[in-house]
């Protein structure tokens, strides 16, 4: 049996933040919930995060996935005294212990699955994976005697000059044999710069100890300020590209584009530059998208096209057109093949299929039948200054430039809205409909002239 253990104790000072450390975002979902996310493949009996400032912050946010123990530790007097915590919660347990930092978020789960079989494979009472660094300044040195066994490690501070030129360092991800590390973990001293206890310290009195050197760097960088953060994100963001360009995906310019790990690709998908992914999104083959979007938690179905727009939870249906300039907001559905152009904002509307609104429009809490067109400066005006009310617009009616709907409002099918109405009624099918004064002409007419 396999149970883990987070460490996210930590204030992260370097941060400068009032976000917990391990709360910090990156590509779309916080530091911890990507470390959760690596280990999910191995299926754990046990998830244990070990939580420290701000404390109910940090169970707060994680309130949404099921089967998380949260133990406490306070205070927080380093590694070591962190998993003593778990002496009483795993106190029955018998199996491996995987023991993470909250703020590693780049590990991948084919490397944790490695780990594991390792440990497994050779009978290890822990097996820890290590990387070795051009400069390991700040990094514990682990020393080794052959057939990658440990001996120990020694922390960057505590080490002598000579131990310093060793490159092997930990990586602070390690696999133990539970009823082994348990028996141990009280004779841990602080003895140490730090006066803390250092779960490396159990690495000299375990045995057998083995390691495990990963290849990509990027997967165990810890994450102590902002630049760090980052460099973090960059490497993730280059990690989900050459991902999705391998799956059929072509970006133009990929550096100028980001991702969120929860955005699904189909194939021949074209993203031009400046392009941005938030959330979960479904982008369908043959779409093209940008320059210059932002698709926050939609869903566009095939050949959709959106350029220099905004669109956020909202669905657009397969053959649509949205841009240059509109906005989509929260509830709108395009049906397929709708035209929504230049300065159109739709919001929490349903359009019918073929629907065209190309103008310096706002549709809001509209229900709008097929191949309607709507003419330049159409408003739907739903808010009375306390409630919002729908406008229903019935299939193949066309709206005149500037008319202005006063919702509550239904317009049958096939009305026509003459240009410049404000209409504050509802409309029979097929009639036309004007709201407006009627025009009137003073010839040869002078304004006053100005007082003395």
């Amino acid at each position: 049996m396999l149970a883990v253990a987070v460490l996210a104790a930590g204030k992260g000072t370097r941060m400068k933040s009032q976000l917990p450390k391990v709360l910090q975002p990156i590509a779309g979902a916080t530091l911890v919930e990507r470390v959760l996310t690596s280990c999910e493949p191995l299926v754990p009996v046990r998830r244990i995060l070990v939580v420290g400032h701000q404390a109910e912050r940090v169970e707060a946010s994680l309130a949404g996935k099921p089967g998380l123990e949260f133990v406490l530790q306070s205070p927080q007097n380093g590694t070591g005294h962190a998993i003593q915590q778990l002496l009483d919660p795993l106190r029955d347990f018998q199996g491996e212990l995987l023991v993470l930092n909250g703020d590693v978020p780049l590990l991948r789960s084919e490397t944790l699955e490695a780990l594991l079989a390792k440990h497994r494979q050779s009978q290890a009472a822990v097996t820890l994976l290590t990387a070795r660094f051009a400069d390991p300044t700040g990094y514990g040195r682990v020393f080794t005697d052959g057939d990658d066994r440990v001996s120990c490690i020694v922390e960057h501070r505590d080490c002598s000059r000579e131990q310093r030129l060793n490159t092997l360092t930990n990586a602070g991800i390690y696999c133990f044999d539970w009823q082994k590390l348990a028996a141990v973990l009280p004779d841990l001293r602080t003895d140490n710069d730090q006066g803390e206890l250092y779960l490396t310290d159990t690495i000299a009195l375990l045995s057998p100890a083995c390691h495990l050197e990963v290849d990509d760097l990027a997967e165990v960088s810890g994450i102590n300020d902002r630049l760090q953060l980052a460099e973090c994100e960059a490497a993730l963001q280059d990690r989900l590209r050459r991902h999705w360009m391998a799956e059929g995906v072509t970006f133009t310019d990929p550096a100028s584009c980001t991702l969120s790990e929860a955005t699904r690709f189909g194939r021949d998908v074209l993203v031009e530059p400046q392009c941005h992914f938030r959330g979960a999104n479904t982008i369908a083959d043959g779409c093209k998208i940008g320059p210059g979007c932002l698709i926050e938690a939609s869903t566009l179905g095939e050949g959709v096209e959106v350029l220099y727009s905004v669109l956020r939870q909202v669905r657009v249906d397969a053959g649509c057109a949205v841009g240059p300039f509109a906005q989509l907001r929260a509830g709108a559905h395009l049906a397929a093949d709708c035209r929504i152009g230049n300065f159109v904002e739709v919001k929490n509307s349903q359009l019918g299929e073929g629907v065209k609104a190309n103008h310096l429009s706002y549709l809001g809490d509209a229900d709008i039948g097929a191949r309607v067109n709507i003419g330049a400066g159409t408003i739907t005006a739903n808010f009375d200054g306390v409630n919002k009310h729908r406008t229903v617009i019935g299939a193949g009616s066309k709206t005149g430039a500037n008319s202005v709907l006063v919702a509550p409002i239904v317009l049958g099918e096939a009305v026509t809205v003459a240009a410049g109405s404000t209409l504050t009624k509802d409309v029979p099918a097929g009639a036309l409909a004007f709201g407006r004064a009627r025009q009137e002409i003073k010839p040869d007419w002078r304004p006053p002239a100005p007082a003395a």
